[in-house]
């Protein structure tokens, strides 16, 4: 896919509220602005990569991209798990994520446990991947260190969600 690696930081805001509560899978979401950077040819789907909050340690996840077809969401969302627990909410954190790979297209399920064993799939599979040579010096990018303005499909986006 042309469009990875993809690189997008942005304050956290409260989401649908599903993650943690109905699928025990807490998620990080994007202001819309943050969103609407995303390339055109980065398809709907589940991806995998790397993130940090806070500028703090860096660390696996797995991002659902699009309108999030079980849910019938009419906005398209960029919702971040990050692969490591948290003792508190980060809402209003900056959140930096590095996508890097691609695991599958976005599905209706047929109920909430079809789904969570699907995003529990996609976390194996990121586990997998991002534990390959490829991915080592990600880890230590830049991105996640200083913070920089990005520019993706031909927009900046600064580390509070805005962009020009």
């Amino acid at each position: 896919m042309s469009c990875l690696p993809f690189l997008a930081e942005g304050r956290v805001v409260k989401g649908f509220g599903r993650g943690s509560k109905q699928l025990g899978i807490p998620t990080a979401n994007f202001t819309q602005d943050v969103v609407d950077t995303m390339p055109t040819d980065m398809i709907e789907g589940v991806y995998y990569g790397l993130a940090n909050v806070d500028g703090g340690s860096v660390s696996r996840m797995v991002m659902s991209v699009g309108h999030n077809l079980h849910f019938a969401n009419a906005m398209r969302t960029m919702e971040t798990h990050i692969l490591r627990s948290f003792a508190d909410d980060f809402y209003g954190g900056l959140l930096r994520v590095m996508v890097l790979g691609f695991i599958r297209e976005m599905e209706s399920y047929t109920s909430l446990d079809a789904l969570i064993a699907a995003i529990h799939s996609d976390i194996d599979i990121a586990n997998k991947a991002l534990s390959e040579e490829r991915f080592a010096s990600c880890y230590d990018s830049d991105f996640f260190k200083h913070g920089f303005a990005v520019v993706t499909n031909g927009r900046a986006v600064q580390s509070d969600g805005t962009s020009s």
